[in-house]
């Protein structure tokens, strides 16, 4: 099958390099078999800084599904690797019309017809057919891909020859890997490091939709609606994607606060729920260890991890473990 190419050194909708260097990267590209993505050179890409505990460089859409993406697609790839490679290519979809001279689309830049071999199943929220044009798709094919091609060992050098496999060029690797360094020490802190977070599958659920933006009524037990969660629909799928048995809480967090088991402050685990009485018990979310909780707060905010100082004392509150 024909890799996807890259339109090598050419700056997506910049005049960063001569033309020399154009033709000159180019012809380096076609003769690694390399002809679809692009590189972006703007400066829109320059500073990453942290807002709200997001790397603000990066949508809020864009972030979640490059975390979703990963685990989902490949386990062993880390989503600042999809990040990185979003941000080269086309600046997390940015770009004015996300077309290379090569004949790549989209926002991940593939070939329609490499694209084929890594496009299904079709991921939550995809497009049905798939499509290189469709965020959600795209990215999730670019997770395949990578890990079809050593991302899935999870070494350096396995990571390695999966961005080379995508674009056939030593300083195209470094950039990606520089740049997912970049985002990967200014992410969020994650769940605690300790066995018994680093394993609970319902935390890292919550953890990979971080950056979603609050939307009341928003999620179910498959993904984001309308474009994120509210506290609920955040714990409701959590639940039902980090348990093996899929377990469908009831949709509202006056319901949740009545199911699985009541646990002891001292006993709580990661995984369980804490239901707060903020207006009639209307908060959930996902305990992650460290006095911290994993939750969508309320509407202006997004899906971020909190401490949880202050609320114990602050409201009352009731803890369930359900799986």
């Amino acid at each position: 099958m024909k890799k996807p190419a890259i339109a090598t050194g050419v700056g997506l909708g910049t005049a960063a390099f001569a033309l020399i260097g154009v033709l000159v990267l180019f012809i380096a590209a076609v003769a690694n078999g390399a002809a679809g993505h692009q590189e972006e050179q703007g400066a829109a890409g320059s500073q990453i800084s942290m807002q709200g505990g997001q790397v603000s460089d990066i949508p809020p859409k864009m972030l979640a599904l490059y975390r979703q993406a990963a685990p989902a697609a490949c386990r062993g790839l880390d989503w600042s690797v999809l990040a990185a490679i979003g941000k080269v290519e086309t600046d997390h979809a940015r770009h004015p019309t996300m077309r290379s001279y090569a004949g790549a689309v989209g926002p991940m830049q593939f070939l329609p017809s490499t694209f084929k071999g890594y496009a299904y199943p079709v991921p939550p929220g995809g497009a049905n057919p798939p499509s290189p044009w469709d965020a959600t798709d795209a990215v999730y094919a670019a997770a395949r891909m990578l890990c079809a091609n050593g991302a899935k060992t999870g070494t350096s050098k396995g990571v390695y020859k999966a961005i080379y496999s995508y674009n056939h060029a030593d300083w195209y690797v470094k950039k990606v890997l520089d740049q997912a360094k970049t985002y990967a020490a200014a992410q969020p802190s994650g769940p605690d490091s300790n066995t018994d977070v680093a394993s609970n599958a319902i935390v890292k659920a919550a953890y990979t939709q971080l950056g979603l933006p609050y939307i009341w009524g928003g999620g179910t037990i498959n993904g984001p609606t309308g474009g994120g969660f509210d506290c609920s629909g955040l714990t409701s799928y959590a639940v039902y994607q980090g348990t093996g048995h899929k377990v469908k809480l009831p949709r509202t967090s006056q319901e949740q606060r009545h199911v699985g088991t009541p646990v002891p402050r001292e006993q709580m685990q990661p995984g369980d729920l804490i239901v707060f009485d903020k207006h009639n018990w209307g908060h959930v979310g996902v305990y992650a260890g460290g006095n911290r909780m994993i939750d969508a707060p309320r509407p202006g905010k997004s899906v971020e991890i909190i401490s949880l100082a202050g609320y114990w004392e602050q409201y009352a509150w009731d803890i369930r473990r359900v799986a």
